[in-house]
C-alpha cells in the first residue's frame, strides 16, 4: 500500500519511537504527526485527514475511546495497549486490531497487513470501530467527566458542575453556570450513565442534576415545575414525579 499518511497519538515517548522505527520498513506510509495526549490527537486527526491512527488506549485526561466518540470521521485504527483484557477480546471479536505493548516488529506487520488488505477492498474498519465503542459504552461505569467538540475545541465538563440536560433534537444541551454546551448524544445513554444519586430523568426531554433543585411547584390539576436553585423552570412528567419524590426523599 502507498502512499498512507498516519499519525501517532501516544504519550509514552518508547512507545512512539518503537513505532517509527518499525515504519522504516514502509516508505509508502508517511508519518505526519506524533501526539502526546488525546487532545492534540483529536485535533490533528480533524485538520491532517489521516489514513491511519496508531492509538493509545490508556492515556491521562482523555482516552483513546474517549477522543475516538470526539472524531466526525474515523479512519483506520491500530490501537495499542498494555494490559486491557477486556478491549483486547473486543478488538478480536469486532475485527478492530490492536498492539500490546511490547510488540514485535512481525506482529506490527501482522496489524498493518489487516489494514492495507481492508484498504485495497475498500472496506473500512470505521464499522466495527463504532460497534466498539458502542460497547464500551454500555460496559463502561457512572460518567465522571463529558467530552464536548466544538470545532477544533475541546471542554471537559465535569458531572457535578452539570446543572441539567435537555434534549435538542439529535443532540443534548448541557447546561452548567459556564455555559451551555451541545453534544451528539443520547438522553437515554446519559441517563443510564450519569450517576444514579445525583441525576434524574424528570421528562422525556429533560435530566436534572438533584442537588440543583431549590424547590418542586404545583400547577394545574397534576403538573408539576422544578425551579432550580439559579431560577430555572423545569417540567416533570406525571409519570415521573413519584420518582423524584422518592430521591428526594419528600
Amino acid at each position: 500500500m502507498e502512499n498512507m499518511k498516519a499519525i501517532i497519538v501516544e504519550d509514552e515517548a518508547p512507545a512512539r519511537d518503537l513505532i517509527k522505527a518499525y515504519l522504516k520498513d514502509y516508505p509508502g506510509i508517511e508519518l505526519i504527526r506524533e501526539c502526546e495526549d488525546g487532545f492534540s490527537g483529536v485535533k490533528a486527526v480533524s485538520e491532517l485527514h489521516p489514513d491511519l491512527i496508531f492509538l493509545d488506549i490508556q492515556m491521562p485526561k482523555l482516552t483513546g475511546f474517549e477522543m475516538l466518540e470526539l472524531l466526525d470521521e474515523l479512519p483506520e485504527i491500530i490501537f495499542t495497549t498494555a494490559y486491557d483484557e477486556y478491549a483486547i477480546k473486543a478488538f478480536e471479536m469486532n475485527a478492530v486490531d490492536y498492539l500490546m505493548k511490547p510488540f514485535s516488529r512481525e506482529r506490527f506487520k501482522q496489524a498493518l497487513q489487516k489494514v492495507f488488505d481492508r484498504m485495497e477492498a475498500k472496506k473500512s474498519g470505521n464499522k466495527a470501530v463504532k460497534k466498539l465503542l458502542k460497547e464500551v459504552k454500555t460496559d463502561s461505569k457512572a460518567l465522571t467527566k463529558i467530552f464536548v467538540k466544538t470545532g477544533s475545541h475541546i471542554d471537559v465538563v465535569p458531572v457535578e458542575e452539570i446543572l441539567h440536560i435537555r434534549a435538542e433534537d439529535d443532540y443534548v444541551e448541557i447546561n452548567t453556570r459556564k455555559g451551555k454546551f451541545l453534544k451528539k448524544e443520547t438522553m437515554n445513554y446519559l441517563e443510564n450513565n450519569l450517576p444514579q444519586d445525583t441525576f434524574l430523568r424528570v421528562h422525556r426531554s429533560s435530566i436534572v442534576n438533584l442537588n440543583e433543585i431549590d424547590k418542586i411547584e404545583k400547577y394545574g390539576k397534576e403538573s408539576y415545575l422544578l425551579i432550580l436553585k439559579t431560577g430555572e423552570r423545569i417540567n416533570v412528567s406525571k409519570s415521573r414525579i413519584k420518582s423524584l419524590r422518592n430521591q428526594l426523599g419528600i
